[in-house]
């Protein structure tokens, strides 16, 4: 793997993170589904004008179909983990999830690029140790209703991850036009059936704006990291987001994590940076 690809995977995992906190503080201002449905609507609008002015041609319509896909199952992930970093610790949710966005394409990738080696494995079981420490650890209750939101948003991530590779092999702009068009779609339909509000509160469109164009970006370059290099290894480098989620949740909120839990983080990370070996 190109050393560019790796710096698109590390630079989407920056990006990344601070998406996930200007969507969190977004959410604690208005509702999950208002907050992504918006920011996917913002961002629909500048892909668009951006594929026009760079002209890029479109893809064949199976690679669209497969955006589509990727977007339903991103569009959901990033609902659950906006819902779970408004109701949760910020430093908490987001690994968690991460862990699993990073695990399944790795397992994914077995299939497709070859079977994985002995530091992949030792990252894997460092991540089971990771989900078990944040939650809690030694003579804590396991509060998994708290783990569920984020356990379920990385299985939504790890669709999403899987899919846009498969979708982005002749161009970058137009799968992640796809995306946003069925992800939108799919939260509204949901959003109506389950009559959930899904209208933006005044006081949160900052925010909502913010963690778009930052998504975006980082998008774009997951998409550039795996056209470049493997899938699995995009994916879980790009899935080191946490680290700037948690860094921005320090510095501006405060946040404070117990020192079994900030244990449990850095092994998380770890456990992430080992399966990319």
């Amino acid at each position: 793997m190109g050393y560019l690809a790796i710096f698109f995977g590390f630079s989407c995992a920056v990006i990344w993170g601070a998406a996930d906190f200007s969507g969190g503080m977004a959410v604690k201002r208005t509702n999950p589904y208002g907050a992504v449905i918006a920011a996917h609507g913002i961002s629909l609008v500048l892909l668009l004008i951006l594929a026009v002015i760079m002209r890029e041609p479109l893809p064949p319509a199976s690679d669209l179909l497969w955006g589509c896909v990727a977007g339903v199952g991103g569009g959901m992930g990033l609902t659950l983990l906006y819902r779970a970093l408004a109701f949760g610790q910020m430093g908490i949710a987001s690994p968690v999830s991460a862990l699993i966005a990073a695990g399944l394409p790795v397992l994914v990738g077995t299939f497709s690029e070859g079977f994985p080696g002995i530091l992949i494995w030792i990252g894997f079981a460092l991540a089971l140790v990771a989900v078990w420490l944040v939650s809690g650890g030694v003579g804590v209750k396991l509060e998994v209703d708290k783990l569920l939101l984020p356990l379920l948003s990385g299985v939504g991530f790890a669709a999403f991850l899987i899919f846009l590779d498969r979708g982005s092999g002749q161009s970058i702009l137009w799968p992640l036009i796809a995306t946003r068009v069925s992800s939108i779609s799919s939260l509204l339909i949901f959003s109506t059936v389950t009559r959930q509000s899904w209208i933006p509160t005044r006081d949160s469109w900052v925010a909502i704006i913010l963690s778009s164009i930052l998504d975006s970006s980082g998008n774009a370059l997951y998409a550039l990291s795996a056209q470049l290099g493997r899938m699995d290894v995009a994916a879980v480098l790009a899935s080191l987001y946490p680290g700037s989620t948690v860094l921005l949740a320090w510095f501006i909120l405060k946040e404070r994590i117990t020192p079994l839990q900030m244990i449990g983080i850095v092994i998380a990370l770890a456990a992430i940076v080992l399966i990319t070996i």
